[in-house]
């Protein structure tokens, strides 16, 4: 039984279940999922392109990956794509510091971790 808890406990991290049932994170994980969904839309009706194909558009503008295989190509898609590229990454910043505050990483903490390892290395050379 324990390692059945243990598989949920881990899928439910990496289905970000733990963010969205958090009160305090829900909000943020929601607002994105809005983001993406609203743009999505857009870019269908505005585009034409196929839903899957708005939403991978959204999702690589938003991270910034932005592979160059669809663009807009409207000056009104074009403008929408400015807001998505400057919102993606406050909303991904967002999303990052809300799962890592949650799940208890601290930048202190690795600092301290990388600071011992460095230690212990010198110390056995």
């Amino acid at each position: 039984m324990k390692q059945g808890k243990r598989h949920f406990h881990f899928l439910s991290k990496v289905f970000f279940l733990d963010v969205f049932f958090n009160r305090q994170t829900r909000p943020i994980l929601i607002y994105t999922a809005i983001a993406l969904t609203l743009g999505a839309a857009l870019y269908h009706w505005l585009e034409g392109w196929s839903w899957l194909d708005s939403f991978y558009f959204v999702v690589i503008t938003s991270t910034t990956i932005g592979y160059g295989d669809l663009h807009p190509t409207t000056p009104v898609t074009k403008v929408i794509t400015i807001f998505y590229g400057i919102n993606g990454v406050v909303l991904i910043l967002m999303l990052f510091d809300v799962i890592r505050k949650l799940r208890g990483w601290d930048i202190g903490d690795a600092k301290k971790a990388i600071e011992e390892h460095e230690k212990a290395a010198s110390n056995s050379s």
